[in-house]
């Protein structure tokens, strides 16, 4: 009898068993047809963001809501497949979407420990829940998954979904995909990487808030441990390989914008050219944009303005910590008083924990509590002595690490400064950089600071001069000048040379190399003030920005450092003007070039110089001379004589200035304060800028052979008098350019002899 009713109960379940089937292939023969079309998959095109790399192919910039690097699957490494394999679907390449073994396993797991503690998702099943369906936990959202399955494993390669995944899974830190992943946790490439590393972002799909290595490194360990376990166990790396992975250390990069580059502030204006072009499609496309600048450039001139800003910083009283707190007992607690402050670069946030004149001890984030010996307190020791109580408990100060690896006291400089440099033949820009710190400070002082460029613009005056018959030789009296009310249309004005000396009648090489301001006033006198903006247009500047005075002379305008590199190109190239430009090419995500630059180069058919050949060439001699023995006279360090430019310091010393170029580079550097303010007695250009410019023109110029600038036809070199600029035979006199038309008349008196009277070339 009982046998007879087991029989009973087995018919019955296998009857509704049977029944149950029936049910689920009818709600699947209906609903099959009504499953998404895989067209998204077959023709996969996620939101890749507009990248922006330097000339040389390095990464600068990254914009987009979603950080990705779309990858073929024939160049993901093979241990990174396997060890995402080994993660989230070790039988991937057996089963047909569904992995019944996995679902079998999980389920006597989780009947064994209780609770759901292991799933059986499929990375099929997960491409189909990430493109399709929501994260709900439905039978419905289930069912549907399972039947989108087998659609996808019928219609697609086993190698076409695994793509499909590595590129679309997220993975923490806006990441998606592996490739992205990658680059984002480790600034490596999947190729880079170590199995450890692998590892590591195998099991972030998992739960990528949860094991994310940045914010969660003790379970980012623990989820990298079992993915190594699995990988032995499925014979992918060896014991040896298991080992060493498990011993190797995880260094996961912190700063999310953080490229081998700094080059933020031109990827800032590639980000709004390319959003001019193509609005919101510009951070989704997969856009690549190949700007002009040169890796190495980039690097010695970001590096320099560092150097020049902290340099001039530490030339100052220290101004004391930024901000107090109440010293809190809990080292969370400091630490979280400290993420409000950013680091820039390796100038660290630090809390006060006790101080004396002779040490201080700190808190500092991610280092820990660290003591600050006698050498580390140079920069505060007179604030120390005189106002030791400013150095107490819970005072916010910055700290660095020496050349020597001990810390000493520092601050963030409130000065900023600038850098421009472009290829004169064609204008690309070959390194721009626009502040100290862009995380600090967006503001780009290449493009938007319009400054008084001060004796800098010299050049530009002394160049029409030379187009009104003025001649390097010609004599100037360099003596006190008074300008009534009349004469300025405003107030009485008594310009003076920056030393407050005058030395008397000179020639005008001697004037602009030594920048006399006085000379270059009674030349634009003399030229007149009309004619030399008319002409200041030919270099690229805007004749509204500089009022047709004599304080033009002393560069009273407004001037960008973008427009001074233009200007100065003119005259680096022979005459020509080029128009700075940045991006090289861009190409679309395919690699197809949709964009491409075409510079006008100077000298090229079709190109016409904007001031004579033979104005250029005279005054980059007088140019060099500056460096060889005039304001600029610091740069002879660098050991070249094809170098040319000009200081350039404004009243009170309220911007600093060196612009100067090479034949391959035109190079321009300023220094100063946003809110205008004296830099400082002594702060001129030579002492403040000309630094800035030697530390990147010394590294941009290495391995560039020593060039010469070629004399144009129509100059002529003739020896003069250094006193009189005449002509003369005197084994004393000097060699100097002049234009055929334009040399001087007659022959002076012996260089001993006093200047004539009625010499007939000084024009004052």
């Amino acid at each position: 009898m009982l046998g007879r009713w087991l029989l009973y109960i087995f018919f019955g379940l296998l009857g509704l068993g049977v029944i149950f089937a029936g049910l689920i292939g009818f709600a699947a023969v209906m609903l099959y047809p009504n499953l998404p079309s895989l067209e998204v998959l077959k023709d996969y095109r996620p939101k890749v963001p507009l990248r922006v790399f330097t000339e040389d192919g390095v990464l600068i910039g990254e914009f987009g809501e979603e950080r990705r690097a779309v990858v073929d699957i024939r160049d993901v490494p093979k241990l990174m497949k396997e060890a995402i394999l080994s993660a989230e679907d070790e039988r991937f390449y057996e089963h047909g979407g569904i992995d019944y073994q996995g679902v079998m396993r999980s389920a006597w797991i989780n009947l064994i420990h209780g609770g759901t503690r292991q799933g059986a998702s499929t990375i099929t099943m997960q491409v189909a829940r990430n493109f399709f369906l929501t994260k709900e936990k439905t039978f419905t959202r289930k069912f549907n998954e399972a039947l989108l399955s087998f659609k996808i494993e019928h219609n697609l390669t086993k190698d076409e979904i695994l793509q499909l995944y590595i590129n679309q899974i997220y993975l923490g830190q806006k990441a998606y995909g592996f490739a992205a992943a990658a680059q984002v946790y480790f600034g490596k490439p999947m190729d880079k990487l170590s199995v450890a590393e692998m590892a590591t972002l195998a099991g972030l799909p998992k739960a990528p808030s949860a094991y994310n290595p940045v914010v969660n490194p003790g379970r980012s360990k623990q989820r990298q441990l079992y993915v190594l376990h699995r990988m032995r166990v499925l014979g992918f790396i060896t014991e040896d390989q298991y080992q060493k992975a498990v011993k190797e250390p995880i260094k996961v990069r912190h700063a999310r914008h953080d490229y081998p580059v700094k080059g933020e502030y031109l990827a800032e204006m590639v980000r709004q050219d390319m959003y001019d072009r193509y609005k919101e499609q510009a951070y989704t496309m997969g856009y690549r944009v190949y700007t002009t600048l040169r890796w190495a450039d980039q690097v010695a001139a970001y590096q320099a303005v560092r150097k020049g800003v902290m340099d001039y910083d530490e030339r100052h009283p220290y101004r004391g910590p930024e901000k107090y707190f109440d010293l809190p007992d809990s080292e969370t607690r400091m630490d979280e008083i400290l993420d409000d402050y950013d680091a820039s670069e390796d100038i660290l946030p630090a809390l006060v924990l006790e101080s004396s004149t002779h040490e201080v001890a700190a808190w500092v984030k991610g280092k820990g509590r660290v003591v600050i010996g006698q050498d580390g307190l140079k920069r505060a020791k007179s604030m120390l002595e005189k106002s030791p109580s400013k150095m107490k408990p819970g005072a916010l100060i910055r700290v660095q690490m020496d050349e020597k690896k001990k810390w000493e006291i520092t601050e963030l400089p409130t000065a900023e400064a600038a850098l421009i440099s472009v290829s004169p033949q064609t204008g690309a820009i070959r390194a721009l950089v626009g502040g100290f710190d862009f995380n600090q400070n967006q503001f780009n002082h290449v493009t938007q600071a319009w400054r008084q460029p001060g004796s800098s613009f010299k050049p530009f005056i002394y160049s029409a001069a030379l187009e009104k018959g003025f001649t390097p030789a010609t004599i100037v009296d360099d003596a006190p000048l008074v300008f009534t009310a009349e004469q300025t249309g405003s107030v009485p004005w008594e310009p003076k040379n920056y030393e407050g000396t005058y030395d008397g009648p000179m020639r005008i090489r001697v004037a602009l190399a030594e920048s006399k301001n006085l000379v270059a006033i009674l030349i634009l006198q003399s030229i007149g003030p009309t004619y030399a903006q008319d002409y200041i247009t030919r270099f690229g500047f805007d004749p509204k920005m500089h009022p047709p005075y004599l304080t033009m002379a002393l560069g009273a305008g407004s001037v960008t450092p973008w427009q001074m590199a233009g200007a100065y190109s003119v005259f680096a190239n022979g005459g020509y003007r080029v128009n700075p430009y940045y991006i090289e090419k861009i190409e679309d995500q395919s690699g197809h070039v949709i964009a491409q630059a075409k510079p006008v180069v100077s000298g090229m058919a079709g190109s016409s110089p904007v001031i004579d050949p033979r104005n250029a060439f005279i005054m980059t001699s007088m140019m060099q001379d500056v460096i060889k023995y005039g304001t600029g006279a610091s740069a002879m360090k660098l050991g070249r004589h094809d170098l040319a430019g000009k200081t350039g310091t404004t009243n009170d010393q309220v911007d600093a200035w060196f612009a100067g170029f090479q034949p391959t580079l035109t190079t321009i550097a300023w220094i100063g304060y946003d809110q205008p303010k004296t830099l400082g007695r002594g702060e001129t250009g030579a002492r403040a800028a000309l630094p800035i410019w030697m530390g990147y023109m010394e590294k941009a110029l290495q391995g560039v052979p020593e060039a010469t600038f070629t004399m144009p036809q129509g100059v002529v070199e003739e020896k003069v008098d250094p006193k009189t600029g005449q002509i003369t035979t005197a084994s004393d006199g000097i060699m100097d350019y002049f234009y055929q038309e334009n040399q001087p008349k007659g022959t002076a008196i012996p260089a001993s002899g006093a200047l004539p009277a009625s010499s007939p070339d000084p024009l004052f």
